[in-house]
């Protein structure tokens, strides 16, 4: 496995986006907040992954876009987690939720977590 976030992995459609946040499922652990749905795409890759912090929470674009970078590579590092234990094709919206910057140390930990509700979560899906 590559340890890239190429622009094929990236969640860019906005009629994509809106249907994961009406129909999609929540995880949190945090500072994050992971929004996922079963979706088939047309990539390579069984995850497209989308980033976003809001404004409300986040006043300075500075330091907005500084945590979306961290976010990015968090994720880039352990996607592995995630990709290796499903067998359907998901789209991924990852939130932060708090007003306060936190260390990129917290934000594996936190991605970590939601890796691991995650996967629980579609199991007990699966199971029903």
């Amino acid at each position: 496995m590559r340890f890239t976030l190429g622009i094929e992995e990236k969640l860019k459609s906005k009629k994509v986006i809106q249907q994961l946040f009406a129909e999609g499922n929540r995880v949190k652990s945090f500072p994050l907040q992971l929004i996922y749905l079963k979706k088939e795409h047309y990539s390579e890759f069984p995850i497209k992954v989308g980033f976003t912090v809001p404004k409300r929470a986040v006043k300075l674009a500075v330091n907005r876009n500084r945590i979306k970078r961290m976010m990015r590579e968090v994720y880039r590092k352990n996607k592995q987690l995630f990709s290796e234990n499903i067998n359907e094709k998901y789209i991924f919206m990852f939130i932060y939720m708090t007003n306060d910057e936190t260390k990129y140390d917290d934000l594996e930990l936190s991605i970590k977590k939601i890796c691991d509700k995650f996967l629980i979560k579609i199991k007990e899906d699966e199971q029903n």
